[in-house]
């Protein structure tokens, strides 16, 4: 969850900042774009993928150990901490960070995951050896001052009281402790006005001090820089770090399946969510899985959900699949809303869809579409920008899946076969579903 807080900024960084923002529209293509490891003297990692053709650079990187840190009875302290690396670091005040992260014209903000806490920073490059500096600050000396914590606290808190209005918030809450339990994956990342109230600027500081740390860290910088000067960049943001980080333990869970949820609510439309089992990255079938659902579902407008359940239909606006992958859990999930006297219609037809599905497979046709639209689809969505490059890298390096997994990708894909996708479909489709409606009760359609 990122925190937006408004902030006055002067006309000269509006105007660097502007420039910044018009080079994700400029973005050169980088087809074969060539990734390179660099490693520092105090031992960091990070891929540096260099391109001069904008005077920026972007960095990003991520610390394991999100949400799922928060001690019992603080959920939310790893979201708050996430709003505090500008309110204050080293010797400079909120006011005074936030003034000359303005004079650099910088972009800087940090959010919190369940498995990580993501960092980004995006400057002009004669400005960085300034902005980095105000960066190794606020990821090395953050000062969580008491009076940034209660104002942030309290935007977070007016958050989740606005959120309390909300079915989906109340419907959330309710699938994620149904189908993980007791495990942290099932707690509110932005934490609740109870827990938030018990967090003390001391608790900040231990996080803080348990997540940030060398052996923790994965980086990915794109831009016009080079290696040498990465190397010495990295070290200076990041050295003075402690080398090992103090993590607690997190269980691996299979989301639990064969429920029937029903949360009630006088609404004009019900909401309709199934969870099928997962696929880990790390799976042999997983492509095979990735297409499958593709085909499915996760196309959208060329799915076979989409085709059965709107266009023939039109019993929904909108359906979707999607395969979701965390550290220590994974799921299928399907998604849709409908009118009330038109849910139990079509939660039977998305059943009769995963049924067809499981047992017969995919045609030719689908399977080669939907590798192409994976394949091709893969720069549009992923490398369309110094900013969704650098973040790509760094979700391939946290899932360990190698320096040539871009082009390695391709030839995954390729290889699938139908029998592949069929066996792969059998194997999560076949299962009862956990099945969640939001509104009132099913009705029964006639005839």
């Amino acid at each position: 969850m990122i925190i937006f807080k408004r902030r006055t900024i002067g006309a000269k960084p509006l105007i660097v900042v502007a420039y910044l923002l018009m080079g994700l529209a400029v973005w050169p293509a980088l087809a074969g774009m060539s990734i390179e490891e660099v490693k520092t003297s105090s031992g960091i990692k990070a891929w540096l993928v260099e391109d001069y053709s904008l005077p920026i650079v972007t960095i990003r990187f991520a610390f394991r150990g999100g949400s799922t840190q928060d001690p019992s009875g603080k959920e939310g302290l790893v979201n708050l901490m996430t709003g505090l690396f500008d309110e204050g670091a080293g010797d400079l005040d909120s006011d005074a960070f936030q003034e000359r992260l303005d004079d650099v014209g910088a972009e800087m903000f940090f959010e919190g995951g369940a498995d990580a806490v993501y960092g980004y920073m995006r400057v002009l490059a004669d400005r960085k050896d300034d902005a980095f500096e105000l960066l190794r600050l606020a990821v090395e000396q953050p000062r969580f001052d008491q009076a940034p914590v209660d104002r942030v606290r309290a935007q977070i808190v007016s958050g989740i009281v606005a959120a309390a209005k909300d079915p989906g918030t109340t419907a959330q809450v309710a699938w994620l402790k149904a189908v993980y339990g007791d495990h942290p994956y099932s707690r509110r990342q932005e934490g609740t006005e109870r827990t938030l109230a018990a967090v003390t600027t001391s608790d900040l500081k231990a996080l803080h001090k348990r997540i940030f740390a060398r052996g923790n860290l994965t980086i990915a910088a794109v831009g016009a820089i080079d290696p040498g000067t990465l190397k010495r960049d990295l070290d200076r943001i990041f050295g003075g770090l402690p080398t090992d980080p103090s993590l607690m333990p997190v269980a691996d869970i299979v989301p639990k399946l064969g429920q029937a949820i029903q949360i009630p609510y006088d609404l004009p439309q019900e909401r309709l969510s199934l969870a099928y089992p997962g696929i880990t990255r790390k799976d042999p079938h997983f492509f095979a899985a990735r297409l499958m659902n593709q085909i499915l579902g996760g196309g959208t407008y060329t799915s076979r959900l989409w085709n059965e359940v709107r266009e023939k239909r039109g019993l929904a606006y909108d359906i979707r699949t999607s395969l979701v992958n965390s550290d220590h859990a994974s799921a299928l999930i399907i998604s849709t809303g409908t009118r009330p006297d038109l849910a139990e219609e079509t939660l039977s037809l998305i059943r009769t869809e995963v049924r067809r599905m499981s047992e017969e497979g995919v045609s030719e046709d689908e399977l080669n579409a939907a590798k192409k639209n994976l394949i091709g689809g893969y720069a549009i969505h992923n490398l369309n920008s110094s900013t969704a490059i650098a973040g790509t890298l760094v979700e391939i390096q946290l899932e360990d899946r190698g320096i040539d997994y871009i082009e390695r990708r391709k030839r995954l894909i390729q290889a699938v076969t139908m029998e592949d996708v069929r066996a792969v479909a059998k194997r999560l489709l076949s299962a009862d579903p956990t099945v969640m409606v939001v509104g009132p009760p099913l009705k029964k359609t006639k005839g």
